[in-house]
């Protein structure tokens, strides 16, 4: 009797340890991800190069065409996802059971049964590669429309590719360290494993509930109706400032609540569109990330900027409190193109003339934030992950080590893409864009070991990024490195600091882009070398038509994005390359030495990197002795209602979106291309509201439409 209960023991013990071998690493995944494969599914179909390719390049030109506008227009890659479902099903219906080129080595057939989910994440894939905008448009606009020179179509061309594919080689390098372990979990990608499972799997109801389908086109109707609100009939309940309604004449009053001039004290925000803009989904992010975040926002947002502005550092009084322009001494706006030489270079004597550049307190304080931002990346990884980033790195050489159980399957269905497809990329990459540094100097103005120094900037913080991003789901801004680095290397060329910019950090958000997809297909087995396939051609296709499509907008709208030569009520403003267009004069034109340095009034910013540098350790002493919707959903439905969420919190982020993208769509085709508007007090907007919150509160600043003190 005793053998035969050490027997049975024994044996419960070799199940508990090949469950746990077999138990993801992070409980979210092992709630989310299926531990299933069926390696006999299509993936290259005709069907999904169809719908796939379509989607690329219908998103690519929407996207594009409508960046330049006053309200962006944005498709998300979740409207792609969705619409292609129906039209899977009946191309699986409709088309022909027919082998085709049937002997060579082409064969295919166009119907070769239902539609799958596998085919359906590839074509998401390509829809991705249209969704993500192409960085490096930026500079086509800030050379050709705001600094007004000529731009050859070949180096802009090659620019825009150079900069979606260098990723590549960054992504192949780093894909064992941000892909394989199980502690990588990219939260984001959970949503779009629920909403493809929701959309494919054949669920049973259960009495009194809903199956995942079901909720999921309950939410999406319910957010494509409520968007009607915002987004057309109310349109103030992005932001509803109604601290400016108590006063409306008080310059304090409006400074205090304008949601999107000012401090946006009581500001209410009531629309999915506007909760999920900037730091994404809240239900995607983890709860330590969630009180980060809203613990940084209120140090920056409350205290930091409201503590310099009215202590009146750096004459903040005499700017707005919130704005990301660039002014004169006395608060006027720069006139940035006068202080341009011939050779687009900085004319030091009328610069000397003019005086210097003056940036408003958030703007100043922002930068900041981005110093510090640096220096507690590098801090933050090397306290909380850098032993098992050194693990991993050894262990990635090693046969046998302990894998994840989706990483397992994977290897053991499918072949691996090998490293030197990667590297292939990155050398052609690096000699094209080297190529263009010396050939096309005149216009690029970044020198060929610019471009090696980018190169090295990228491959230093790839990980250090990847790890924060795969595990918070949140991307730390590191643009102001290479703006620092190369501004104060290679002073006053605005075109060197954009490019230095593009190559060293959009590069790295490619590649973890690129890393992210291919953690999407090691969740849903999808054969890696069919991934690599979709996002080389995706990323090929999109840059065509955003190159393209760029380039004839330019061409076709007169003055576009010059506010002072357009019509009034013009919608071809700009408003997001007008941003990069200031950083790269503060960076690049007059440079980080006579903004930050020994030459210009911010040298005390730079404290910043220390501060930065000093927080990580104060959280790891302290561990070791959008907010309130990621902070429920979160926290207590993760922990009191583990069920629920387990079957419905990523569907309804997914349900979220999709509503809200199909009805910003609907609205835009139907009314706003028209131009019908409804005029009433619930569509005023923001500046209408709170007039005051941008106006400067320095004795005789004069501004028009605010007071003079």
């Amino acid at each position: 009797m005793t053998e035969i209960v050490e027997h049975s023991t024994g044996a419960m013990e070799i199940e508990e340890a090949v469950d746990e071998l077999d138990r993801c690493a992070v409980e979210e995944v092992e709630l989310t991800v299926p531990k299933t494969d069926d390696p006999t599914l299509p993936v290259l179909t005709f069907r999904m190069w169809v719908l796939g390719l379509a989607a690329c390049i219908i998103l690519s030109f929407v996207n594009q065409f409508f960046w330049y506008r006053q309200m962006p227009l944005t498709i998300t890659g979740i409207s792609a996802q969705i619409a292609v479902v129906p039209l899977g099903h009946l191309m699986a219906r409709v088309l022909p059971n027919k082998k085709y080129l049937e002997g060579s080595r082409w064969e295919f057939n166009m119907n070769p049964g239902p539609f799958n989910i596998k085919e359906h994440v590839m074509i998401t894939i390509f829809a991705n590669s249209g969704a993500g905008t192409v960085y490096a448009t930026h500079i086509l606009s800030a050379i050709k429309l705001y600094y007004k020179r000529s731009l050859p179509f070949l180096p802009a061309f090659l620019i825009m590719i150079t900069t979606q594919f260098l990723g590549f080689g960054w992504a192949g390098l780093f894909r064992k360290h941000l892909v394989e372990p199980g502690e990588m979990w990219w939260p984001s990608n959970l949503v779009q494993v629920s909403l493809f499972s929701a959309l494919h799997e054949k669920e049973k109801k259960t009495k009194g509930g809903m199956t995942r389908i079901q909720f999921f086109i309950i939410v999406l109707v319910t957010s494509f109706a409520y968007y009607i609100l915002p987004g057309y009939l109310f349109t103030m309940i992005p932001s509803i400032s109604w601290v400016c309604w108590l006063s409306p004449k008080s310059v304090l009053a409006n400074q205090l609540g304008s949601g999107e001039q000012g401090l946006g004290i009581g500001a209410i925000g009531i629309d999915w569109a506007t909760i999920g803009s900037y730091l994404g989904s809240p239900l995607a992010s983890p709860i330590f990330a969630t009180v980060n975040v809203t613990i940084g926002f209120v140090i920056i947002m409350y205290v930091a900027t409201p503590i310099c502005y009215w202590l009146n550092l750096y004459r903040a009084k005499t700017y707005p409190i919130f704005s990301s322009g660039l002014f004169m001494g006395n608060g006027s706006s720069y006139d940035v193109l006068s202080i341009i030489d011939d050779k687009f270079h900085l004319d030091r004597a009328v610069y000397a003339k003019t005086g210097p550049i003056h940036m408003s307190t958030f703007f100043a304080v922002t930068y900041g934030l981005g110093f510090a931002t640096l220096s507690a990346t590098i801090v933050h990884v090397l306290l909380f992950n850098g032993r098992d980033l050194w693990k991993q790195t050894r262990g990635a050489f090693k046969r046998n080590k302990k894998m994840d159980i989706h990483t397992r399957i994977m290897k053991k269905n499918y072949r691996e893409v090998p490293m030197w497809w990667f590297l292939v990329i990155l050398v052609i990459n690096i000699a094209v864009i080297v190529f263009i540094s010396v050939y096309y100097n005149a216009t690029v103005q970044l020198p060929w070991w610019g471009v090696l120094l980018a190169c090295a900037i990228a491959v230093v913080f790839t990980p250090l990024i990847g790890v924060i991003v795969a595990t918070t789901n949140q991307a730390p801004g590191l643009n102001v490195i290479t703006e620092y680095v190369i501004g104060y290397i290679y002073p006053e060329r605005p075109v060197a600091n954009m490019c230095f910019k593009v190559y060293g950090y959009i590069s790295m958000t490619q590649a973890l882009t690129f890393i992210q997809d291919f953690k999407l297909g090691l969740y849903m087995k999808i054969p890696p070398r069919s991934m690599y396939m979709a996002q080389v051609l995706g990323t090929l296709v999109a840059v065509i038509v955003y190159t393209g499509t760029a380039w004839w907008l330019m061409a076709e709208i007169p003055h576009l994005c010059d506010k002072s030569l357009l019509p009034p009520d013009s919608e071809w403003t700009c408003p997001m390359d007008r941003v990069f267009f200031d950083a790269s004069v503060i960076w690049g034109l007059v440079g980080p030495r006579r903004m930050f340095g020994d030459l210009g009034e911010y040298s005390n910013i730079n404290w910043f990197f220390l501060l930065g540098a000093i927080a990580p350790f104060l959280v790891w002493l302290a561990t070791k002795a959008w907010c309130i919707v990621a902070f429920i959903f979160g926290h207590f439905v993760f922990k009191y209602k583990r069920e629920w969420w387990k079957k419905y919190n990523y569907v309804l982020s997914g349900g979220l979106d999709a509503g809200t993208a199909f009805m910003t769509i609907l609205i835009f085709l139907a009314l706003g291309r028209k131009g019908i508007g409804l005029v009433w007090w619930g569509n005023a907007d923001d500046s209408t509201n709170c007039s005051l919150a941008s106006c400067p509160t320095a004795k005789g600043v004069i501004m028009n439409g605010c007071p003079v003190y």
